[in-house]
């Protein structure tokens, strides 16, 4: 079982911000940005391209709701939105993962992994 599915399990704690029966969204350990969130499917899949379709259609829905809750929280000035997948960053840092998040001032990020 992946990490992301772990904390989606409610096996490894973690600050939710949102939940359904679908999604979990809680706060980056390290909030190296004010508000750095992650919005993870609970049905696992190894990457974007492997994602469910009706769990990728939802998930910018979730993305959206969780958006508000930040904005509203944080008092943002915008959001970006990234992708990675496989190796997009160092491979200390790699993971499979649709970034919704900003530069590292005056923003809250969100942040979709594909566990």
């Amino acid at each position: 079982m992946c990490i992301f599915c772990k904390i989606a399990a409610h096996e490894i704690p973690s600050k939710i911000v949102y939940e359904d029966d679908k999604f979990i969204a809680f706060l980056d350990l390290s909030q190296t940005t004010k508000g750095h969130t992650l919005v993870v499917p609970k049905r696992h899949s190894k990457n974007i391209y492997e994602l469910n379709e009706e769990d990728a259609r939802e998930a910018l829905v979730v993305v959206k709701k969780v958006a508000l809750m930040l904005k509203k929280a944080y008092s943002p000035i915008g959001i970006n939105i990234v992708n990675n997948n496989e190796r997009p960053l160092p491979a200390s840092k790699s993971s499979n993962s649709l970034h919704y998040r900003p530069p590292p001032f005056l923003y809250s990020p969100i942040i979709l992994i594909s566990k």
